[in-house]
């Protein structure tokens, strides 16, 4: 009776969340009612036994994700006026995009089937020799081996495709030329210095050569070979 109470009290405070977090107007608002919903979510994890998928997702999406969204949120400096200034602009694609992805919904709901042998697997007796996360583990990297390294080369692209779209080529960053440093030899980089009696250990040593002196030698090298 009580394991149905807790339920019922995360799963509204999960679901009521959830609808804050994409009806708030602050986005840092958004941001905190998502960690509460990650907390409820975490919450019937725990009461279906999953313990491992809570603290999952406790760790990895409350303390490493939501706090990175409040993070870049709150250092971004938003402007709100200027964010709702453009709604009236996109209105038609959102409502384009929001349409096929209901109708998308529709057509899965509408699809979906219960197993038949739901209701007897419900009271299958459960091997307790076999922790949580042996038996996650063990679906994972058996039953759907080949899904899972799908999903992670998703990701890998999608990691990819974010840096690209971000890379900014400004005029004062430096890139490495991996052939110029292969090639250059040592009189390219160091010059023999000599020093007077009584300043130093030694009268002559080597020192790097200034940078700009090392570059203009290596660009006439080229230069000369061309």
């Amino acid at each position: 009776m009580i394991t149905d109470l807790l339920f019922y009290l995360f799963a509204t405070v999960l679901v009521a969340s959830a609808a804050t977090v994409v009806s708030a107007r602050n986005p840092v608002h958004s941001v905190l009612f998502l960690i509460l919903a990650f907390f409820n979510a975490a919450a019937l994890f725990l009461i279906a036994g999953a313990e491992f998928l809570a603290m999952t997702l406790v760790i990895v999406y409350v303390g490493a994700v939501a706090v990175l969204f409040l993070f870049v949120v709150m250092m971004l400096d938003v402007n709100f006026a200027e964010l709702r200034g453009g709604f009236q602009r996109y209105l038609g694609v959102g409502a384009l995009v929001g349409g096929v992805l209901f109708v998308e919904l529709l057509g899965v709901i509408g699809g979906w089937k219960l197993a038949p042998q739901a209701g007897q697997l419900r009271f299958a007796p459960i091997d307790t020799k076999i922790s949580n996360t042996e038996a996650l583990g063990r679906i994972l990297y058996t039953d759907y081996v080949f899904l899972f390294q799908a999903a992670g080369l998703v990701l890998l692209v999608a990691m990819i495709g974010a840096i690209v779209l971000t890379l900014r080529d400004r005029k004062t960053s430096r890139h490495q030329n991996i052939r110029q440093q292969t090639e250059r030899k040592v009189a390219d980089t160091l010059e023999m210095v000599t020093m007077s009696l009584g300043t130093g250990t030694g009268t002559e040593f080597y020192r790097p050569k200034a940078e700009e002196a090392v570059e203009a030698h290596v660009h006439e090298e080229h230069g000369h070979g061309h």
